[in-house]
């Protein structure tokens, strides 16, 4: 179902000489989203755990609220030129007396690593449209622990180590287990995969997991873990000004610059165990 690398030949040139060689590559392709055979949003993803990263999507955008609010989810359409199924549509059938997403969840048809939601609006929406309380999250973690986390992702993002190129999320207990971990191009899809594994493991909401991503903390994945009633989210590089505003505003928990013994708690301090 779709490549996770592909070779390419490159030319490297460096202090020790000039030559020739295959190099693998993260592959990105195109993933068409559709809802009872509507068109809802296309995303350029690493291709597996599709239904994860619908599931998560659908999350995030308040369209379901768990596992049970959607029948089926199958491929469908999309073929090459040889006429092979690509897999790069997936059509989700909502359960009975689910309403389908409202226009405003649809993103123009097309969806990139930064979604361009923003302003006070959206941050009001997000209040507004959580079906969890994130700041009721009994959630604590030692600094200890936390400062391992980046380690344990590294050590299973198994594609990021053979092609340097995708991004990383995982969600953990207090004790530091990496409950699960998905990796890919786009930094909100490796989000949404992890929380389509919660959606599907009768996880959400999670007041229990907290959420560690491989780069920076954006707007959006402060969302994603405020629909998901996550209440700590944990980012190896800088959060951003409306990130922090949106996590202080839900009472969750955000620490940037995890890196070796360090980090920076910007808000929910009160979760961290020193």
């Amino acid at each position: 179902m779709g490549r996770v690398t592909v070779r390419r030949p490159v030319r490297r040139i460096s202090a020790t000489g000039d030559r020739r060689r295959l190099d693998a590559l993260a592959a990105e392709e195109p993933l068409e989203l559709r809802v009872g055979g509507r068109a809802l949003a296309v995303t350029m993803r690493t291709p597996g755990h599709d239904v994860e990263l619908a599931h998560g999507f659908l999350l995030s955008e308040g369209v379901i609220g768990g596992r049970e609010d959607i029948a089926v989810a199958r491929y469908c359409d999309g073929v090459d030129d040889q006429g092979r199924n690509t897999y790069n549509v997936l059509d989700i059938a909502l359960a009975d007396g689910v309403p389908p997403p409202d226009t405003g969840v649809e993103r123009n048809f097309y969806t990139t690593s930064s979604c361009g939601v923003c302003g006070k609006a959206a941050l009001d929406a997000v209040k507004l449209r959580t079906r969890f309380a994130p700041a009721e999250a009994a959630f604590a973690v030692k600094s200890e622990t936390l400062s391992g986390l980046p380690d344990a992702l590294r050590a299973r993002q198994k594609v990021f180590a053979s092609t340097g190129g995708l991004h990383a999320a995982a969600l953990f207990t207090p004790d530091g287990e990496l409950a699960v971990v998905r990796e890919d191009v786009g930094r909100h899809n490796a989000v949404d995969k992890v929380l389509g594994w919660a959606v599907l493991d009768g996880r959400i909401p999670a007041p229990g997991l907290g959420l560690l991503v491989s780069g920076r903390a954006s707007f959006e994945l402060v969302q994603k873990a405020a629909m998901a009633g996550i209440g700590l989210l944990a980012a190896v590089s800088a959060p951003s000004s409306l990130a922090v505003e949106l996590a202080e505003e839900n009472g969750i928990t955000l620490i940037g610059f995890l890196r070796g013994d360090s980090m920076n708690l910007y808000t929910g301090d009160h979760r961290i165990l020193t």
